[in-house]
C-alpha cells in the first residue's frame, strides 16, 4: 500500500488559472493539471491507493468555500482513494468555532501556510490553532521550512520557530511538511529531530542526499516520517525511486509509504 500524505486539487473552473499563477510563480513545471481527475490518473500511474488533499486558505474568506469543497470531495470518495483536509487562517475569527465545523464535519484535520498567510508560525494565532486542533484531536499540517515561490523571503515555519511550537503546545498531531523544512536540513537536524512530531516527505526528496535522509531518518525516527509528493509539484514515480534507493529496510519502508499515515489519519 502508498499513501500520498500531501496532495493538492482545485475545483475544475479554476484549477488552470491557479495552477499557471502558481507555476510562475515558484517556477515550477506542474506533473498534472490539478484536477481532482488529474491527480487520481497520476496516482493509477504510480501506484499510489490513497491521497490526502490538501488545501490553502490564502485569504480567512476563503474558508467556508474551501471547506465545502473538502466536504464535497470526502462525500464523493467516503475514504476510498481521496481524503481532503480543511484550511484554516490566521486571521480567521472564531478559531474554535471554525475547527468544531471543521470536527463535525468528519474531517480528519486542516492545513496552515505561513508563508502564504504571511504569518509567522510561532505567532499566538497559530498557536491558537494548533490547542484548540489539539483539544479537538486535528490533524494539522504545516508547510515548514523555504516555499520556492518565496526564496528572497524569511521562511515563516523555519526549524527553530517550529521548535517554540512544538515545545509550547505538545500536540501529537502536528506535521511538519518537506522533511520539516525544506532546504533547512542542518536547521531540522538541530532543533527539531527527535521532536514528537511527523514530517513528510513532500517535495525534497530529489533534493536530498542519501546521507541527509539517513541522518534524518536516524535522528528523528521511522514513525514519525510520512511519504508524500506535494502533487502536483512533485510525482510518486520518481520520488518513490528515491526513496526506495535511501530506504532498503522493507519493515521501514513500509512505515513511511502507509502504515504511519493510517495511524496517523485512524483508519
Amino acid at each position: 500500500m502508498i499513501i500520498d500524505f500531501h496532495t493538492h486539487v482545485f475545483p475544475d473552473k479554476i484549477a488552470e488559472r491557479t495552477i499557471s499563477y502558481l507555476a510562475g510563480r515558484a517556477d515550477v513545471t506542474p506533473y498534472t493539471d490539478g484536477t481532482v481527475s488529474g491527480l487520481e490518473k497520476a496516482m493509477d500511474n504510480s501506484g499510489v491507493d490513497l491521497s490526502v488533499c490538501l488545501p490553502v486558505v490564502t485569504k480567512p474568506t476563503q474558508f467556508e468555500s474551501i471547506l465545502s469543497f473538502a466536504k464535497s470531495l470526502n462525500e464523493e470518495y467516503q475514504g476510498k482513494k481521496l481524503i481532503s483536509f480543511a484550511g484554516i487562517h490566521p486571521l480567521c475569527d472564531d478559531i474554535e468555532g471554525k475547527l468544531t465545523a471543521v470536527k463535525n464535519a468528519g474531517i480528519k484535520g486542516v492545513k496552515i501556510h505561513p508563508d502564504y498567510q504571511e504569518t509567522y508560525i510561532d505567532d499566538d494565532r497559530y498557536i491558537e490553532i494548533l490547542s484548540v486542533a489539539k483539544k479537538l484531536d486535528l490533524i494539522v499540517v504545516t508547510h515548514a521550512g523555504i516555499d520556492c515561490a518565496y526564496k528572497d523571503c524569511d521562511a515563516m515555519c523555519p526549524p527553530d520557530r517550529a521548535r517554540k511550537v512544538i515545545d509550547k503546545v505538545g500536540h501529537k498531531k502536528f506535521v511538519l511538511a518537506h522533511m520539516g523544512g525544506a532546504d533547512m536540513v542542518d536547521e531540522f537536524l538541530s532543533h527539531v529531530a527527535g521532536c514528537d512530531v511527523y514530517i513528510d516527505t513532500s517535495f525534497v526528496l530529489k533534493n536530498l542526499t542519501k546521507e541527509q535522509f539517513l541522518k534524518i531518518l536516524e535522528k528523528h525516527g521511522e514513525d514519525k516520517i510520512l511519504f508524500a509528493t506535494d502533487s502536483p509539484w512533485s510525482e510518486a514515480t520518481g520520488d518513490l525511486k528515491i526513496l526506495k534507493s535511501f530506504v532498503q529496510d522493507e519493515k521501514v519502508l513500509d512505515k513511511i509509504l502507509y502504515k504511519n499515515a493510517l495511524k496517523l489519519l485512524e483508519l
